[in-house]
């Protein structure tokens, strides 16, 4: 881990404190496992700041790549990330702080330092053939998307996405990508057979504060294609406003939910903004960066939404908040969901068809 550490440390570059071309984070502080912090010093130099940072993909070599959890407040247990890191590059992204367990900075190397897991597919296929494996629903891209930038090259989700379509197996995901309309014949055909679903979120329909806030997901008007699409393949979509920003993007709930059911969505859910750990000192860079004049009131509102803190980790409370504030979001939500129509449930995906297919050169059973 050590060694690690001195990797992501010398692969860092100096914070800059500015607006990035294609980048979310404004710093690159250090993480809160590092026994050092780098900071922005101006020592009379004046060279040239950096315009942009390239992206690095190194490999990932889990030996497991199903997740579980426990966690009362989320409907499945286990999750399946090919990637490590976001090239989106989202200020608000709650993954951020987990960067910081591998030695980099949840700032800018949480969307530059990328880690993929080329051969997820192969594991995977070992884990569902275990002969203690007991299916259930798993989401892709839980923690980071699972259709960033970099899958449309290593097409790593895609080849997870048919292996479970092999195996019969249940799944989902969550994306801010309309690169998911590449698989729609994987999609499709899960959603024939009552095995998936898939989830767009939106944060916001304005297209200047999405490229500045999510600025390398896929602008507003292609994630609505995306739901058109997908709809039109047979897959059930839910559109999910997330996160709501209080004073920034809570007046758009109602226009987003809208414009995703004349999409063809047919399910909607919303997250309020967290700020745990770094993600507050991040976010807060980025809004005074980017709208100064808001700054204040943004803040104001997301203490009213969370007991007078930037953010509170209780379950049952942390994806919605409390207060009246938070309440009235979610009243607004409650009532535009149903003028929409969009208060439907997907059915519960099916497990009974699981099967776990045959090897190459496998004797097949004789009673069939």
């Amino acid at each position: 881990m050590f060694l690690l550490r001195r990797l992501a440390s010398d692969m860092s570059e100096t914070p800059t404190h500015q607006p990035l071309r294609g980048r979310g984070a404004v710093s690159n502080q250090s993480g809160r496992f590092e026994p050092t912090t780098r900071v922005a010093y101006d020592d009379g130099w004046h060279n040239e700041p950096l315009d942009s940072l390239p992206t690095t993909v190194m490999p990932d070599t889990a030996r497991r790549v199903i997740t579980y959890n426990k966690s009362p407040d989320l409907g499945f247990d286990r999750t399946i990330n090919p990637y490590r890191g976001c090239e989106h590059g989202c200020i608000y992204c709650y993954a951020r702080p987990s960067h910081a367990y591998w030695g980099f900075s949840p700032g800018q190397d949480f969307e530059t330092k990328l880690f993929a897991k080329f051969d997820a597919a192969d594991v995977l296929r070992q884990e569902l053939s275990n002969p203690r494996y007991k299916p259930d629903f798993v989401l892709l891209g839980a923690n980071t998307d699972a259709y960033q930038p970099i899958e449309r090259e290593h097409e790593i989700t895609r080849k997870i996405v048919a292996e479970l379509l092999r195996f019969q197996h249940p799944v989902g995901v969550v994306t801010k990508s309309a690169l998911v309309i590449r698989d729609s014949d994987l999609w499709g055909a899960l959603a024939a057979e009552g095995l998936g679903h898939v989830t767009l979120s939106i944060t916001t329909l304005d297209r200047k504060l999405a490229r500045t806030m999510e600025p390398r997901a896929a602008t507003p008007g292609r994630r609505l294609d995306a739901i058109r699409a997908l709809s039109e393949a047979g897959v059930p979509v839910c559109v999910n406003v997330a996160p709501i920003i209080p004073g920034l993007t809570d007046h758009e709930i109602e226009p987003i939910l809208e414009a995703a059911a004349d999409a063809g969505a047919s399910e909607a859910s919303y997250t309020l903004l967290r700020l745990p750990l770094e993600i507050k000192d991040l976010f807060r860079e980025w809004l005074v960066s980017n709208y100064p004049d808001r700054a204040a009131k943004v803040e104001s509102l997301v203490r009213q939404t969370r007991g007078g803190a930037l953010y509170r980790s209780r379950f049952g409370e942390r994806m919605k908040g409390t207060g009246p504030y938070a309440d009235q979001i979610r009243q607004r939500f409650a009532l535009a969901a149903k003028r929409y129509n969009l208060t439907r449930r997907f059915q519960e995906l099916r497990t009974d068809l699981f099967e776990v297919p045959a090897a190459p050169g496998q004797q097949l059973d004789l009673a069939l």
